[in-house]
């Protein structure tokens, strides 16, 4: 258990090098102490607070000794594009991370995880098919948990968000696949951070959608982008299944922008997520982050200094 007078400690595997990691460094630090397990290392890790841990959650057998005097894991570990085995062997090691929690005297587990999709993508695609087998270990384990299902992230160099800006500033046009009539609910990832505090000190356990505060229509959040570039909407229109096509082409051709099973998840309107409730203060609006994102690309550059 924790130290007597110290900081609950907390065993985060995935690192705080992503979007949602640097979120949970932030909001954890604070309350926690953090053993950080993942392969490299990042600056937010760095000082007081802190121990990271050099491993690969996919390779190692004996998670017994970094849970060690741990009151509670965080999982964010996952490929957003891998090869099916590669999502496979994440899969194994961390069940067998949840496996050994059991064993370990472990409070509480949080596993950060993705809404539901299309049933084809649920049962053909790699990176549902193993996320969902750590999910249902979790589920049918002995532990106190949560598994949360939180929909599109937004924040700071974002791999969606933030690039869908980019290509309007650049190319004053933007790919509408079908009629856009599906839904999203954008959510900040430094709320995701703080729904994950939230979670890892209740003591029910559940599986919770995470949306953010506001259900949009993707036409209509496509729309806003425009406004916040302070251009007039205009779109290169596909169907549904050209859509799906241009993803493979981007794919094939070594893109990691967009990938077909996303979009086929999109059109899905299954990403509409309802807002997470009981958040004090409450979820932030996708809307400034958008006005945020479009003023830093309509800055214009310095010149270069006269030699």
């Amino acid at each position: 258990m924790s130290p007597a007078g110290g900081h609950p400690r907390l065993l985060l595997v995935g690192g705080t090098g992503g979007l949602a990691g640097r979120a949970v460094a932030a909001v954890f630090r604070p309350k926690w102490t953090i053993r950080s397990v993942h392969r490299h290392p990042v600056d937010s890790e760095a000082g007081a607070g802190f121990e990271w841990v050099a491993g690969d959650a996919a390779t190692i057998a004996n998670w017994a000794p970094l849970l060690r005097d741990v009151d509670a894991v965080v999982n964010l570990a996952w490929y957003r594009q891998a090869r099916g085995r590669r999502f496979r062997a994440l899969s194994e090691g961390l069940v067998r991370l949840v496996r050994s929690s059991e064993d370990s005297g472990v409070r509480r587990w949080v596993q950060l995880s993705v809404p539901p999709a299309p049933p084809s993508l649920e049962s053909g695609l790699p990176y549902l098919r193993w996320k969902r087998a750590v999910d249902d270990a979790l589920i049918g384990s002995r532990l106190s948990y949560s598994v949360v299902r939180a929909s599109m992230l937004f924040g700071a160099r974002d791999k969606l968000l933030t690039v869908m800006l980019r290509t309007m500033a650049r190319y004053h046009r933007f790919p509408m696949f079908g009629d856009g009539e599906y839904h999203l609910s954008p959510i900040a990832a430094s709320d995701v951070a703080r729904i994950l505090l939230r979670e890892v000190e209740l003591e029910r356990s559940h599986v919770v959608d995470a949306g953010g505060p506001t259900r949009w229509r993707y036409c209509d959040l496509t729309d806003a982008m425009f406004r916040a570039l302070a251009r007039p909407p205009r779109y290169v229109r596909f169907s549904p299944t050209g859509a799906v096509r241009l993803a493979r082409l981007l794919e094939s051709l070594g893109s990691s922008r967009l990938y077909a099973y996303e979009v086929e998840w999109l059109m899905s309107d299954l990403l509409g997520s309802e807002p997470y409730a009981g958040l004090e203060p409450p979820l932030n609006e996708v809307d400034p982050f958008l006005r945020q994102e479009a003023g830093l690309l309509r800055r214009p550059s310095r010149p270069n200094p006269a030699p």
